[in-house]
């Protein structure tokens, strides 16, 4: 027969692999809702970190609900100014007071920038004396003033109820004065006085008010007890009008 030849050979065909399937793309729909979702728990306070930055990878998680932990270096919340300087030692109580609690006192007084002192002692009687004394937590030496001013109020409260040189008669918090307060009645074991005292802190300055007298005396001991504390509290109260 006439026309092409075919050839002996059998006709190799050229292997193609199958193309890999495309990668399925993720529907528009389904991302915003997953993104919207993410916004929710966000703003709702519920958040996990992940060492890797990834979530669900492999490692200690640091888990939060509600809110998160507050540094420990994390300045104060704002609220009333501090108090940067306290007035000097002998000018927070009123020349006529002293007189009355006092009479013919001799005063002694120190001071720097962060504790004053004055006392007033009675040259007739050696044991009625008043003793002023503020302790002031600077905002120029530490980021938390009033909490640390805070902590020096509760130890005071602390040493109170531990105290040996002197027997407590009565110790309780005083509402109403600062920012918190106690008094404090007691005998001194080693003299025969009796002392009312009052500390008070306001915002980030603790103050003391001490008032003694001889024990004994006229009157029984509960109006003993009240007419000192009065007298402390009544001086206390004006050392107060100072710092405003």
């Amino acid at each position: 027969m006439g026309g092409l030849q075919r050839s002996p050979e059998p006709f190799q065909r050229v292997y193609s692999p199958p193309e890999p399937p495309a990668p399925a793309r993720r529907p528009r729909v389904l991302v915003l809702l997953v993104a919207a979702a993410a916004v929710v728990l966000t703003a709702g306070g519920v958040f996990v970190l992940l060492p890797d930055g990834e979530p669900g990878g492999r490692g200690d998680r640091q888990a939060s609900v509600g809110e998160a932990a507050p540094s420990p270096s994390s300045p104060e919340a704002p609220g009333p100014e501090p108090i940067t300087a306290l007035p000097p030692p002998c000018e927070t109580v009123p020349a006529a007071t002293v007189r009355s609690l006092v009479p013919g006192a001799q005063r002694r007084a120190s001071a720097n920038q962060t504790l004053t002192t004055c006392t007033y002692s009675s040259g007739s009687d050696g044991f009625r004396w008043l003793r002023v004394e503020a302790h002031l937590y600077s905002p120029a030496n530490t980021p938390t003033p009033v909490e640390d001013a805070r902590r020096y109020y509760g130890a005071q409260w602390t040493q109170a109820h531990n105290a040996t040189l002197e027997r407590t008669v009565s110790l309780a918090r005083h509402p109403g004065m600062g920012d918190e307060a106690y008094r404090w009645f007691k005998e001194d074991r080693g003299q025969p006085t009796v002392v009312g005292q009052v500390t008070v802190r306001l915002r980030n300055t603790v103050i003391t008010v001490g008032y003694s007298e001889r024990s004994g005396g006229a009157g029984g001991a509960e109006a003993r007890e009240e007419a000192c504390l009065d007298k402390a509290t009544r001086v206390a109260r004006e050392v107060l009008r100072a710092f405003r």
